[in-house]
């Protein structure tokens, strides 16, 4: 063996391990050691104060507003579950509600608090109804309601997919608990009040989730009967359905049944005549009417005016409270002797 070469690979090899183990450390750069530009403001008192104070005088004003806007919106609220259900049939409203024999109409009578000005929206609104269950989410088929050609796509729509081995269309459970109580209204015992059913569903929906050329089919034909009968129209057409299928996040929500498109005066009465159909008693729900105007922040919710009065409330509070502090104990910015080696020399 010759030393020399073996002297030379030795050195060559020592060369390659020092240049891989070089090329595994990180590059030194002006970002990897953070020296690069940047704002770090002081944050002195003045700044501080005058921060907490803009915010205050920003907010305040906002809070106040939106709070006007909410009170200015005219509701009227009525809970008809409980009280729509005969005397006789008080200790089995199941057996009331699932009974297709019994007539379930109901008249309820309103009075308008204040004056509300068209459009008024007319909701239903449920609770302890939690349609953001798993399997009641699921249980849908997106692309069976685009497209007729899908009509067979019925995988996700268990327990209702198929009637006699037929699609159902639309199939799942949220379709088949289609909200079906009607709403009809009088005001002042004579004068009918139309409830305007178009466009109470998003434009997106109806134009590209509900095909034009999805019709029902074998739907609520099964045993058992979950809720309302579609029209024998396309499914965009179908604005009852649409607006139900777009499921609430909370067991507590709204829906829109239709807008009313006149003016109500203070101390109208409105004659309501229901039918009290769908099944909320099988799992203690609620079911309430709502009608309400809007205002330029929508309907009626105080809490973003007072989440900004809070806000702002306790900004120029702090504002005060440090101006306060500052104007009886002022400290001079960056004063060494309030260090603490400085305050205790000894260590001690």
């Amino acid at each position: 063996m010759n030393p020399s070469s073996s002297t030379t690979g030795g050195a060559g090899s020592d060369d390659n391990t020092s240049i891989r183990r070089n090329s595994n450390r990180p590059k030194y750069s002006r970002f990897t050691q953070q020296e690069l530009p940047a704002c770090k403001p002081i944050l002195t008192p003045k700044w501080v104060i005058s921060v907490f104070l803009l915010v205050g005088i920003v907010f305040i004003p906002i809070g106040v507003v939106s709070l006007l806007a909410s009170r200015d919106v005219v509701e009227i609220v009525d809970r008809y579950d409980s009280v729509c259900v005969p005397l006789n049939s008080t200790d089995d409203k199941i057996g009331f509600i699932t009974n297709s024999s019994i007539d379930k109409t109901c008249v309820r009578t309103l009075t308008v608090p204040k004056r509300m000005k068209q459009p008024i929206y007319v909701y239903y609104q449920l609770e302890n109804y939690y349609q953001n269950h798993r399997r009641y989410v699921k249980s849908r088929s997106d692309q069976q309601l685009k497209s007729a050609s899908k009509r067979d796509d019925t995988g996700s729509c268990d327990p209702e997919d198929r009637v006699n081995g037929q699609p159902i269309v639309p199939c799942g459970l949220i379709a088949w608990s289609l909200f079906n109580d009607t709403y009809n209204f009088t005001v002042n015992n004579n004068q009918l009040l139309n409830v305007n059913k178009n466009g109470i569903a998003w434009k997106s929906d109806r134009d590209h989730k509900f095909g034009k050329d999805v019709f029902p089919l074998n739907f609520q034909t099964g045993p058992l009967i979950g809720g309302g009968q579609l029209k024998n129209e396309s499914l965009d057409k179908q604005e009852d359905l649409i607006v139900w299928m777009r499921t609430a996040a909370l067991p507590t929500f709204r829906k829109l049944y239709g807008k009313i498109e006149v003016d109500l005066e203070a101390g109208d009465t409105i004659n309501v005549t229901l039918l009290n159909n769908y099944n909320t008693y099988s799992f203690d729900g609620k079911k309430k009417l709502v009608l309400s105007t809007t205002s330029w922040i929508g309907g009626k919710n105080d809490f973003l005016g007072i989440a900004y009065l809070t806000v702002g409330g306790l900004c120029f509070f702090l504002a005060m409270a440090f101006t306060v502090v500052y104007l009886v104990k002022p400290r001079q910015l960056g004063d060494p002797t309030y260090l603490s080696w400085n305050r205790n020399p000894g260590g001690n």
